[in-house]
């Protein structure tokens, strides 16, 4: 499956420190530790921008109060700017070597501020179903939750699912922010609903993969130490 690290002969040969780089399930598993870049680098410091856009794009989208005015389309290209940086401190830490622990985990944490706070926004304004949003959030800070407490000892990267995921809500939340039917047409919000849908349906699909690759991890851990 596309982002995971297939371990070489070289692996094999690890530390005991690290038993779960040996990992014979080849799942997506880095020992923390392993990075040697500073947290305060660039790429992260993009990472913690974002998250201090959200609260100012959540308070334009209020504001607003689905009047659709020039307030809402503030917010929106806002939200846009903010979520575009998610590829920006990617593409920062990978060229630059710069890629951390740290970064693994608040990259993540970023998206779901801005990506849950406009979902909560949007069901205030009444434009998303709120059981939409709730199952949504309740995926997100789950997993979250999961890789602070389940998974001290080690970070399991994103899959090529969980990236997708990320992409299509974004996509979803810029057409749903966007009041694009005062220019086309009323027709634009079944493309919105069919938008939100699928950001829904692989929300909730990423999820079961990565506690599935998570699982995998650690029975392949707990394989390799010695009795």
């Amino acid at each position: 499956m596309a982002g995971i690290a297939d371990t070489g002969p070289a692996d094999q040969g690890s530390s005991p420190a690290h038993p779960e780089r040996v990992n014979p399930m080849k799942g997506r598993v880095v020992s923390k530790g392993e990075t040697t870049a500073s947290a305060g680098n660039i790429a992260n410091i993009v990472t913690v921008i974002r998250i201090l856009l959200a609260p100012v794009f959540i308070w334009l989208l209020l504001s607003d109060g689905g009047h659709d005015g020039y307030v809402r389309y503030i917010a929106a290209v806002l939200f846009v700017l903010a979520i575009t940086t998610d590829s920006v401190d990617g593409l920062l830490a990978r060229q630059r070597n710069l890629v951390t622990d740290l970064g693994k985990l608040i990259d993540p944490i970023a998206d779901k501020v801005l990506t849950g706070g406009a979902l909560v926004g949007l069901s205030i304004l009444g434009e998303i179903p709120w059981w939409i949003t709730i199952v949504i959030l309740v995926r997100e800070v789950g997993i979250t939750v999961f890789r602070f407490v389940a998974l001290r000892d080690r970070v399991i990267a994103a899959s090529w699912l969980g990236k997708l995921k990320t992409v299509v809500q974004a996509v979803a939340i810029s057409f749903a922010l966007f009041p694009f039917w005062q220019v086309v047409g009323q027709w634009i919000n079944w493309v919105n609903a069919v938008l939100i849908v699928l950001a829904l349906v692989l929300t909730v699909f990423s999820g079961i993969e990565y506690l599935w690759q998570a699982w995998k991890a650690g029975r392949a851990k707990r394989i390799e130490l010695p009795e």
